[in-house]
């Protein structure tokens, strides 16, 4: 017997037909992968499956009989549970009144508690329950999210895209606990554009297009560039050729030196002695576990916390370290959060609104808005980045996390940047579209541009990287050139072990 089916099922939004009559079978304990490019239907699939959206036509059928999922709590009752890729928790709760809310009421807080920090500890994923919500990376509230799913004990486990703020050493260890939960009997949808994950991990793979089912594989007998094809139609771009490393003469564009902030909250980071420099037409990586002062130096640096000392931060030499947001853009500096939606976006507003939040292009004389303006520059994100949305009109939260990522990350790039800093810069984004990023984060670094990328994903550090650093504990490592970066030194870095060694190799 199946544990799920999907018969013929659709769903139609005003601007697109995100799911075209498609079918889906997963049996009892089997990892089921579902793989395609943003926007292909993925993500509303899932949903219909949970409750949170109602099918348009077709048959959801578990264990074999027909069933109405009328909401993500008749979900959780029949023993389907899910990680959502946008995560839902509330901000100013803690992470056990979050995972108290999902659950009945038969158990007290301080009971749900002691179950997370039982089930963190049995599975190795490191969440601290009694933690708010806002004080937590993005890479600490996907921990949540996912603790929270197996305290549910589920039957049918969805997981929308998992490791995309994971580091390494946490998707080897979700791998086993995802490994355990199948031998058990739980079946698992895993959604990722990862496709060594797809092929390592997942028993079978239904490939989605266009909303349509284009495709049922085995991944183990597939390689990453005929699921690709699979995927998208063609094999993933290469990046193109470099020019010439940034070289040592080259103008630094940002300075940091001695840079000390005690965390603004008492769940954050204090950042100590942190100092580097980047020069014109260099890419910096910066590595570390989401946790460790990535959002306290990214709110440092991008203006949103102004209590650095005095001339610990330079930008061409101009002191910036209490500068406002506004003026380090007008120097140059642009930015892209690692939050998309709230931060990155406003989800209520259109693209062409949203584009009002860092481009004052399209602002005229006297703080009037120049709507035709906006509605050009949206259009033009739209076509330049492969963006698909219902046009520029469309509210951000009706786009995928992909093609959202894409117009925030397209938006700061189209703005000719002197710097830009990015944070996270293909969470979430398919293959195709990755490179795509990619791609222009190095044709800005040719063009003389200084970018610094800070992202959990070494593989996507290596490959764009002129220089690596690493964040542990508050403290940077020395800067390490690419060439001598190797993912066991990196990986021990991100421990905090560097040594003299490390800072005279780098030096």
């Amino acid at each position: 017997m199946l544990r799920l089916e999907l018969v013929g099922v659709s769903k139609q939004y005003p601007a697109v037909k995100a799911n075209d009559r498609v079918s889906l079978r997963v049996k009892p304990g089997e990892i089921h992968a579902v793989l395609g490019e943003n926007g292909a239907g993925k993500s509303t699939m899932m949903k219909m499956i949970y409750g949170a959206v109602r099918p348009d036509e077709g048959e959801i059928r578990w264990n074999g009989e027909a069933v109405q999922i009328a909401s993500p709590a008749a979900a959780r009752a029949l023993g389907i549970s899910m990680v959502y890729q946008h995560f839902s928790l509330f901000d100013t709760l803690t992470a056990a009144e979050n995972v108290w809310l999902g659950l009945d009421k038969s158990l007290t807080l301080a009971e749900v508690t002691e179950r997370i920090n039982q089930v963190a500890s049995l599975y190795g994923l490191d969440v601290d329950a009694l933690r708010p919500v806002h004080t937590l990376s993005v890479g600490e509230r996907q921990r949540v999210e996912i603790v929270r799913a197996l305290l549910t004990a589920p039957k049918l486990l969805i997981l929308d895209e998992p490791t995309s703020v994971l580091t390494p050493q946490a998707v080897r260890t979700l791998f086993v606990t995802l490994r355990k939960l199948s031998a058990q009997g739980c079946s698992i949808l895993y959604i990722s554009h990862k496709l060594d994950e797809i092929r390592e991990l997942c028993h079978h793979c239904t490939v989605l297009r266009g909303g349509k089912v284009t495709g049922e594989v085995d991944p183990t007998q597939e390689t990453n560039a005929s699921l690709s094809r699979l995927m998208i139609g063609a094999e993933p771009p290469a990046l193109p050729e470099r020019g010439n490393v940034g070289a040592a003469t080259a103008a630094v564009v940002l300075a940091v030196e001695g840079l000390a902030l005690a965390r603004s909250h008492p769940f954050g980071t204090d950042l100590s002695a942190i100092g580097f420099q980047l020069r014109a037409g260099e890419i910096l990586g910066i590595a570390g576990v989401s946790g460790n002062g990535q959002q306290e130096l990214m709110a440092a640096l991008s203006g949103e916390d102004r209590r650095a000392p005095p001339g610990s931060m330079t930008l061409f030499g101009r002191d910036i370290a209490q500068a406002s947001p506004g003026l380090r853009r007008r120097l140059g500096l642009h930015f892209v959060p690692e939050e998309r939606l709230g931060r990155g976006a406003v989800p209520s507003l259109s693209l062409a609104q949203n584009t009002l939040l860092t481009r004052r292009d399209a602002v005229g004389r006297g703080g009037w808005l120049r709507i035709g303006r906006m509605h050009q520059l949206a259009a033009a994100l739209i076509e330049r980045f492969r963006v698909k949305a219902g046009g520029p009109d469309a509210a951000a939260r009706s786009l995928s996390g992909g093609n959202l990522q894409k117009f925030i990350v397209g938006r700061e790039i189209d703005a000719g940047p002197k710097l830009l800093i990015v944070s996270q810069p293909t969470w979430g984004v398919d293959v195709g579209a990755a490179a795509q990023i990619r791609s222009e984060l190095i044709a800005l670094r040719e063009a003389g541009c200084a970018v610094l990328v800070v992202s959990e994903e070494l593989d996507e550090l290596f490959e764009l990287s002129d220089r690596l650093v690493v964040l542990a504990g508050g403290r940077l490592s020395p800067s390490l050139p690419i060439r001598e970066a190797t993912l066991e030194r990196i990986g021990q870095w991100m421990s905090g072990l560097w040594s003299q060694e490390g800072a005279r190799a780098a030096a």
